[in-house]
């Protein structure tokens, strides 16, 4: 039934508890867990109004990026410990919840599950959250923990 789970990893313990959800939905169908972090690329523009100027930022981007691969490598040892057999894990640049949802349809995914980011009624409304989007977008099922 569910052959391929999407678990996008953000490091959070909602998105941990997203991965053990699926690691529990994995074992009873055999699946395997995908794993995906997503870092926004860094806008010079969004710098520049930044008050903090450090003598030699480096390549942001490129920070973000090794950033984004450890998050990976955490959420793929968070899966293990919860006893997954079939894991891997990816990482992707972009705004996360149209990342996340162009991803699983790339990649076939059977199901996404992923951690609520747990604000208010009145600030889920007004802002809106990266499980709201995915859940409105995507084409496959979701579950939000």
């Amino acid at each position: 039934m569910f052959s391929k789970i999407l678990v996008p990893f953000d490091g959070s313990s909602g998105a941990e508890d997203a991965i053990r959800k699926a690691v529990e939905l994995a074992g009873l169908t055999g699946g395997e867990i995908v794993l995906l972090t997503v870092y926004r690329h860094h806008s010079m523009l969004e710098a520049s109004f930044s008050m903090v100027r450090p003598a030699d930022p480096g390549n942001m981007d490129e920070i973000m990026r090794k950033h984004a691969q450890e998050v990976a490598e955490h959420g793929k040892a968070v899966a293990r410990d919860a006893g997954a057999e079939k894991v891997r894990a990816f990482i992707k640049s972009g705004p996360p919840a149209r990342t996340i949802v162009a991803w699983s349809k790339e990649k076939d995914v059977d199901l996404i599950v992923l951690g609520s980011r747990g604000l208010g009624s009145v600030e889920g409304y007004l802002l809106g959250s990266v499980s709201h989007k995915v859940t409105g977008l995507a084409q496959c099922p979701v579950l939000v923990v």
